[in-house]
């Protein structure tokens, strides 16, 4: 079969649906590509690069005459048109929000498959477009607010006096919103976030930033999306909302309810009553915009001295980058549906991956039948949800209360108390004195330990190795001794010293593994 990749025909379009590499993975599952003649002009994909890929630059004609044609937005009226009956059309077509193109394409005898309907569930990880690009406009979104900020985000201490660091306010923790708290917590910013869904507080707080909580009944997600809120909700976090940005330097909000208006959460008032020259960049502007005076595709400056920017292309201001990630995705899809690598697409609608991307059935229309409009697909239920308890479960445990401040007290007074009677106890000077330098290294190690963030476990492991070889060294100075206890105790720690050492290297060596690209 033929596969076209066209030139995209909307205004300000940076991306192309594939790229030199992923043209050479298609043909190597027996395809054959045609690209149309400056379709990757504008993401550094010049025609030299396809052809020296081994694939033909092609007329617009030939390539929307093929037998399936692949692209990023979704196909024009014009488009619709020139394409033949029976043949297959990917792209991403906001399928709930679009039954007029659904209608078209079945009127043309076409099967559509939309890549923004791809089921979040792990299986179709690779290839959903959705997270692709929010992946790089949570990115890019830092970008542009630090372009306008026109401040650093790290914190100094100058001879010339001290630098805060600029504070960050992201509001949505999916793929948009960790992507830009790890780019703002890498340039230094203060982070904090807020998501309506609770279970992804670790998650934010793994990447640096801190989760802020709200006092209010929040419900797990059962698909991986966050759903509207309730009037409580609303009313709980509109003060949360209001005081965050108003002590931000830049807000950034990804909010978006699928099928749903973005919801508003920063209202005129909140941001009239920022501070001058803050940023807010408004992930959700193509869907009306989550900040009162966002403008779709517009940088407005209000009153106050507020930056709003509304941009819809921040993944296509990475244009490179985000077509090599849509040309992935759609390379990963075709495996699916290629699975001989003959060249041959089929689909199959017991797979639920292929029945929800699949929006137009066409496959008929070849042989002079009709097209069906197949969205919605059946309902898939996906990792997210919470799995649902055996009837004849054991009662769960109710959790341990936290420990109170008495008790506390009460075991810290114990601990020293048990310390003075050993110390009391001990038959020599040195016995003491090594008790005591043990003592203080379990109480120093606990609370150095017990502070480190989540994001730190990993290089941490590197300085307790480094720790556990300090203990070793020391052991070995101990063990040669007569006093038998002493001799007992080195003995101990050099085994578990060992033990620590090589197993850190050892896991340490497998961590590292998974980063590093095959042969």
């Amino acid at each position: 079969m033929l596969i076209g990749i066209p030139r995209e025909s909307k205004q300000g379009e940076t991306l192309v649906a594939a790229t030199a590499k992923t043209v050479t993975q298609l043909t190597n599952l027996g395809y054959d590509v045609i690209v149309e003649s400056g379709a990757g002009d504008l993401a550094d994909q010049p025609d030299s690069a396809f052809t020296g890929a081994g694939v033909r630059v092609a007329t617009t004609q030939e390539v929307w005459a093929a037998d399936v044609v692949v692209k990023v937005n979704a196909p024009t009226d014009e488009e619709i048109g020139r394409l033949r009956r029976g043949a297959t059309v990917i792209s991403m077509m906001a399928p709930g929000r679009s039954p007029e193109l659904l209608a078209k394409l079945q009127a043309q005898g076409v099967t559509a498959l939309a890549m923004d309907a791809v089921p979040r569930i792990s299986r179709a990880q690779s290839m959903d477009v959705l997270s692709s690009m929010a992946n790089v406009a949570g990115y890019r979104a830092v970008v542009e607010s630090a372009h306008e900020f026109g401040r650093m985000f790290t914190g100094q201490v100058t001879a010339a006096g001290k630098i805060p660091p600029a504070r960050v306010f992201v509001v949505g923790a999916g793929v948009a919103g960790l992507a830009a708290i790890g780019a703002a917590s890498a340039m230094g910013a203060v982070v904090r976030a807020f998501d309506v869904r609770p279970e992804v507080a670790e998650q934010v707080e793994s990447m640096g930033a801190q989760f802020v909580h709200v006092d209010m009944e929040q419900e797990v997600s059962s698909d991986g999306y966050a759903k509207e809120m309730s009037e409580a909700q609303v009313a709980a976090t509109a003060a949360m909302y209001d005081e965050e940005a108003r002590a931000a330097d830049i807000v950034i909000t990804t909010a978006l309810i699928p099928g749903r208006p973005a919801p508003s959460l920063l209202t005129a008032e909140t941001v009239a009553g920022m501070k001058n020259g803050s940023v807010i960049v408004d992930m959700a502007a193509a869907n009306g915009g989550n900040a009162a005076g966002t403008v779709a595709d517009q940088r407005v400056v209000t009153a106050n001295g507020v930056t709003i920017l509304g941009y819809t292309d921040l993944a296509g201001r990475l244009a490179a980058q985000t077509s090599q990630l849509y040309g992935t995705n759609i390379v990963n899809l075709l495996k699916l549906l290629t699975p001989e690598k003959d060249g041959n697409l089929g689909l199959d609608f017991d797979d639920v991956v292929q029945r929800g991307i699949t929006v137009v059935d066409g496959r008929a229309a070849g042989d002079g039948g009709a097209a069906q409009i197949t969205w919605p697909p059946p309902a898939v239920q996906v990792s997210a949800a919470p799995a649902a308890a055996p009837a004849a479960a054991a009662p769960v445990k109710e959790a341990k209360p936290p420990m109170s401040a008495g008790a506390k007290v009460g075991w810290v007074l114990g601990a020293i108390g048990l310390f003075w009677l050993v110390n009391a106890l001990a038959p020599t000077e040195e016995l003491r004195r090594h008790f005591t330098v043990l003592m203080l290294s379990i109480v120093i190690g606990y609370y150095v330990i017990g502070k480190v963030a989540h994001a730190l476990h990993t290089p941490l492991m590197s300085v307790t190795n480094a720790i556990s070889g300090v203990v070793v060294v020391g052991a070995l100075v101990q063990i040669a001794t007569d006093d038998t206890l002493v001799l007992v105790l080195s003995a101990v720690a050099i085994l578990l010293a060992s033990i620590n050492v090589f197993g850190g290297f050892a896991v340490t060596r497998r961590m590292l593994a998974m980063f590093s690209k095959g042969a």
